[in-house]
């Protein structure tokens, strides 16, 4: 089995760093040197020291944000999987081009811009979305591989030409977002294939499946890892970019680029729900410095969700039972990271009250 890479697939892992020692150590002298019990303000003190140490710079800012929302549609819903049909990726598209869907209002009040690319859905691309598309939905997983390496390392590649376009547009971090419909099947697969996980414990309901629906889409999952030959021993015979083709999704791929491409560009990348975890953790597969530069927003409902921010050691910061998607959950951290920038800038240290 193959295990090359695009040219500008292996470039970017090439870039990716491990987060700079000294910004973060320079960010947490001054952190630890404000008004207050040192750690007292948890996750916000460690999200400005990571920040900091992203940007390189002890003096991190976040003055402009983004979210991108990869589109894209998935054969296996042919097996039941999903409450709703195929066609409503195409209909959430076009209300994403109306700015009404939640990331939408999310994220004007938020102040991050809205990228919505369509880069595998099985509908013509709206006016005013960006088309990218390698094709037009995957293949149903259940059945063989949901698309053919090369298809998947394409999909990687839209979304890391988009972070390099972020970089060169001065954006500081980019929140992971998705739309469509099935998604959450493909994204147990892949879950349970990195972390081992009981494939029904980790298969959650999705668009609201009952759970009778719940279990048959478990069996889905584990007859489509069975068919594509995907088993604890995986790693001996192929790699995370074989594993995203067989069993994965075009936006899951495209949301790997960016999560890679904004790694090797120095940009946070906040990572939403379960679609957006299986990213993270395919792109951690695939590069483990990566997990530096993620951020979890939120604890999803889908349990694969948990499984790959434990896997990957990271901490969600808000519990609200949130299972939409689109970057919803990921854009609702942004007003945190720029509180906890405001608190290294603008609380008093010890000095300052003569101590």
């Amino acid at each position: 089995m193959s295990t090359a890479t695009t040219t500008k697939i292996t470039n970017t892992l090439q870039g990716i760093q491990v987060l700079d020692q000294n910004a973060m150590a320079a960010a947490r002298a001054r952190v630890d040197f404000l008004t207050k019990p040192p750690g007292s303000l948890g996750e916000l003190e460690e999200m400005v020291i990571r920040l900091a140490g992203v940007q390189r710079t002890a003096q991190p800012t976040l003055d402009k944000k983004a979210v991108t929302v990869m589109c894209g549609d998935h054969g296996v819903t042919e097996e039941g999987v999903s409450a709703f049909g195929s066609e409503l990726t195409g209909m959430m598209m076009g209300n994403f081009t109306r700015k009404g869907a939640a990331i939408n209002v999310f994220s004007r009040q938020m102040g991050a811009d809205v990228i919505v690319v369509d880069v595998g859905s099985a509908c013509e691309t709206p006016a005013d979305v960006r088309n990218e598309k390698v094709k037009n939905g995957t293949d149903n997983m259940a059945k063989g591989p949901a698309m053919s390496r090369e298809e998947a390392m394409a999909a990687i590649e839209v979304g890391i030409r988009l972070a390099e376009e972020l970089a060169s547009q001065g954006y500081q971090a980019v929140a992971l977002g998705d739309m469509g419909i099935g998604n959450t099947t493909p994204s147990a697969a892949l879950v349970a294939a990195v972390t081992g996980k009981a494939v029904v414990e980790i298969t959650g309901c999705g668009t609201g499946i009952d759970e009778e629906k719940r279990q048959a889409k478990a069996g889905v999952i584990e007859r489509s890892l069975q068919i594509n030959d995907i088993d604890s021993s995986w790693r001996e015979r192929m790699d995370a970019v074989d594993v995203l083709a067989r069993v994965g999704g075009l936006e899951i791929a495209g949301l790997v680029g960016v999560t890679l491409g904004a790694a090797a560009q120095g940009i946070a990348v906040i990572v939403d729900g379960v679609i957006a975890g299986a990213a993270a953790i395919m792109a951690f597969e695939m590069c483990e410095n990566v997990q530096g530069y993620l951020f979890a927003s939120h604890l999803s409902q889908e349990p694969a969700h948990k499984a790959a921010l434990t896997h990957m050691s990271l901490t969600p910061v808000l519990h609200l039972r949130m299972r939409l998607g689109e970057g919803s959950g990921a854009v609702l951290l942004y007003p945190l990271l720029e509180a906890s920038l405001r608190m290294m800038y603008e609380m008093a240290t010890f000095s300052d009250l003569g101590l």
